[in-house]
């Protein structure tokens, strides 16, 4: 298993604290899941009202590590400036990074996402950026100072799975010592196992959870799910070919006339 910056979670699986219908409902799925990172909105979380407080009160008393984000940024000041925010806040130098960059498909403005880094880098944060499966992307963001990337399997909230399978795989191969999390687009349990089969290190999920018809159950399933593909990629799994090749050898087979 490997370290997201200083914490070695026991299941990589990370789930997000929005759109469930009830934050008693949201913590079973958290308690049910084993996850042990949740993501969380400063908006919601520095409410003044009242009913902010107490859903606050209930992350915490969940025992998780907490990974504020920048969701909703647009621009590379908005981002650094909620960076800093979350971090007083939340009392932690983690940050999920976005800088959203287009409106309909919420894919990052990655020119945006290495600057913000570098800037957030420099005062210590620990930065969890939400990129997209580009090589050369993924370069700037190490070098702007990122320990593990981020990429996208598809558009938030879409639940398509992984769209580019054969992006993440060179990601894989390109990066190999570096922790790779899918951040968004994933929408059922089989898309987290393919995502640890292709030798990723953890997910991350909301809606495919939250907006379930019963999101205890489908966090259990996401959670034996990464844990059913971690599995696979750890047991060296078999090359996939265009030939029949039988599974009962035939030598001593009975000669029949």
């Amino acid at each position: 298993m490997r370290a997201f910056y200083d914490y070695t979670p026991t299941l990589p699986l990370m789930l997000g604290t929005a759109q469930y219908p009830s934050p008693a409902i949201m913590a079973d799925a958290f308690r049910q899941s084993g996850a042990e990172i949740a993501t969380v909105s400063l908006r919601r979380e520095s409410s003044v009202s009242k009913d902010g407080q107490a859903f606050w009160q209930l992350v915490q008393e969940l025992g998780v590590h907490i990974l504020p984000n920048t969701a909703g940024c647009h621009t590379v000041k908005e981002a650094v400036t909620t960076a800093e925010m979350a971090r007083e806040v939340f009392g932690t130098d983690w940050i999920k990074l976005e800088v959203i960059g287009h409106t309909d498909t919420l894919q990052p403005d990655v020119y945006g996402l290495v600057e913000a880094t570098r800037i957030l880098a420099e005062q210590g944060f620990k930065v969890f950026p939400y990129t997209t499966e580009d090589l050369v992307v993924a370069e700037r963001l190490l070098e702007a100072g990122c320990e593990l990337l981020m990429p996208w399997g598809s558009p938030i909230g879409s639940g398509l799975g992984l769209n580019n399978e054969y992006g993440l795989r060179s990601l894989r191969a390109h990066f190999p010592e570096v922790p790779l999390i899918i951040d968004a687009g994933l929408g059922l349990p089989s898309h987290a196992a393919r995502a640890m089969e292709l030798g990723m290190d953890g997910v991350l999920l909301n809606t495919a959870v939250a907006k379930a018809g019963d999101p205890v159950a489908m966090a259990q399933g996401f959670a034996k799910a990464v844990e059913a593909g971690m599995l696979a990629a750890k047991a060296d799994p078999i090359e996939p070919r265009d030939m029949a090749a039988p599974s009962t050898p035939v030598i001593g087979k009975a000669f029949l006339t």
